[in-house]
């Protein structure tokens, strides 16, 4: 054992040895090419003064100000548009509180041969059949499957008119 020491020892320090004794030309290799290599780096082009342009719409609303914010989102009682005043005019439905997104719907279920949704709402559960209304763009249920709903909607586009849209609410199982 102590023989095998004595020999890891010696052959450790023989091999360091060899390592430092030849960094003469290595030096001289890196010396070499300091001097002949020439970065080449291109200046970085001076930046545009940036020129400020006033608001010139001064008589018109503002972009940021709340009175546009409100004239997109009012709603006029002289539009045209008779289903957005039927709907304005009548009784709003329990679940028309809540947003789509925070409603799942869990089943379904035949009441005297008419499907009804199950839908959870705030751990609720709330029994849904056709021509009822949900969510907040007032929307009416047009037709119960076994695995969705789908509702008619009404949202203003960006223009500030009031169109239709389909929405979709998928049967949600429970993870085991």
């Amino acid at each position: 054992m102590r023989r095998l020491g004595v020999w890891t020892v010696l052959s450790s320090v023989l091999s360091l040895t060899a390592c430092g004794a030849n960094t003469d030309e290595l030096n001289q290799w890196m010396e070499t090419q300091r001097r002949e290599v020439k970065p080449n780096v291109e200046p970085i082009p001076a930046p545009k003064k940036f020129v400020p342009q006033p608001y010139a719409s001064i008589t018109g609303i503002e972009p940021f100000s709340s009175q546009k914010v409100t004239a997109g989102t009012k709603i006029d009682s002289s539009q045209s548009n008779a289903m957005l005043a039927a709907q304005l005019r009548r009784r709003k439905e329990p679940l028309e509180a809540y947003p789509i997104d925070a409603m799942k719907m869990v089943g379904t279920v035949t009441r005297q041969g008419k499907p009804h949704a199950l839908i959870e709402v705030d751990r609720l559960l709330h029994y849904v059949k056709v021509g009822e209304y949900i969510g907040q763009n007032y929307g009416q249920i047009t037709k119960i499957g076994e695995t969705e709903l789908l509702l008619r909607e009404l949202v203003q586009d960006a223009a500030g008119e009031w169109i239709e849209r389909t929405t979709t609410l998928q049967l949600q199982e429970k993870a085991q």
